[in-house]
């Protein structure tokens, strides 16, 4: 699976903004391993402001090998399912 830092090392000299096809065409072009292509092939067609929105939104292992801030920004981004008041304390 990618890891965060993967997705960064292989879009670092793209310039922003940049849509969903210039990131995989981007990433094709330094040569990003199979599963970092596929990842990024799996973005919502939309415009990224930076590396990191791509990152977060490619849905990527945030693993050891990504730094504190990277962690954190990729667990803001998942959706938090709701719990009832009643079974908190459960």
């Amino acid at each position: 699976m990618a890891s965060y830092a993967d997705v960064l090392q292989y879009l670092s000299s793209l310039d922003y903004p940049a849509g969903k096809d210039d990131v995989v065409r981007e990433a094709e072009r330094e040569g990003a391993p199979p599963d970092v292509v596929q990842a990024l092939r799996a973005l919502p067609p939309v415009d990224y402001a930076n590396s990191t929105e791509v990152a977060r939104s490619a849905h990527i292992d945030a693993s050891e090998t990504a730094d504190d801030a990277q962690r954190g920004a990729a667990g803001r981004d998942k959706r938090h399912q709701r719990v009832s008041q009643h079974l908190r304390s459960i």
